[in-house]
């Protein structure tokens, strides 16, 4: 099934040229973000960004050729975190929403991830226990479509922090453990969730 369109108006604000974001006021980032408020922020920590036009509050938007999530609140502001995307052809663009969310999760490689790569995940056919060594991390939230239903597509944790800001997963959307966390709690059940395409396939191969 061919994944929803996505809107002009929507790739045009979140397209990777014209995206157009600035921090939000440092108190109120610096208040809310995880880390303390006499901490400096990295470039890698969740920040709040304003928006330079107004987007719905309660969405996810994610910019692969910026390696950028976005959480969407009131007065056209938005929690930006760092990731990582689907490496080569893996990554699928559309709409979709929020399915399912678990705290750690199970996993069990799909068949076309066995297929691809029996040497890596043929022992994990029978799945592998939610833990510190699971590849969804932390938290897992778990991506559908209308009359698709669970697509395999996840926005998950992962303990390797060294692969954010690259193009390396099966088609999933990685951020650290962390921040994971930090976002989990934020987003409810059947939030709309928005992957725009990806530019040209030789973006992805940074790191």
């Amino acid at each position: 099934m061919t994944a929803p369109m996505l809107s002009r108006r929507q790739a045009l604000v979140f397209g990777a040229s014209a995206i157009g974001v600035a921090m939000a006021d440092a108190g109120t980032a610096h208040e809310q973000d995880v880390t303390s408020p006499e901490t400096e922020l990295s470039p890698m920590e969740p920040r709040i960004v304003q928006m330079d036009v107004e987007v719905p509050p309660g969405e996810i938007h994610v910019v692969p050729d910026r390696f950028e999530l976005y959480w969407t609140i009131p007065d056209a502001q938005a929690w930006l975190y760092k990731i990582r995307v689907g490496r080569e052809d893996l990554y699928e663009p559309g709409r979709f929403y929020i399915g399912a969310k678990k705290e750690w999760p199970s996993w069990t490689p799909t068949p076309d991830m066995i297929a691809r790569e029996p040497e890596k995940y043929e022992q994990f056919k029978d799945g592998m226990d939610g833990g510190p060594d699971n590849p969804l991390g932390a938290r897992a939230l778990y991506l559908f479509q209308a009359g698709r239903g669970d697509t395999f597509l996840r926005i998950h944790g992962t303990n390797e922090p060294a692969t954010i800001g690259r193009a390396v997963s099966n088609g999933c959307v990685g951020l650290t453990n962390e921040h994971i966390r930090h976002l989990y709690d934020r987003v409810p059940m059947d939030s709309t969730v928005f992957l725009y395409p990806k530019a040209t396939a030789d973006t992805y191969t940074q790191g």
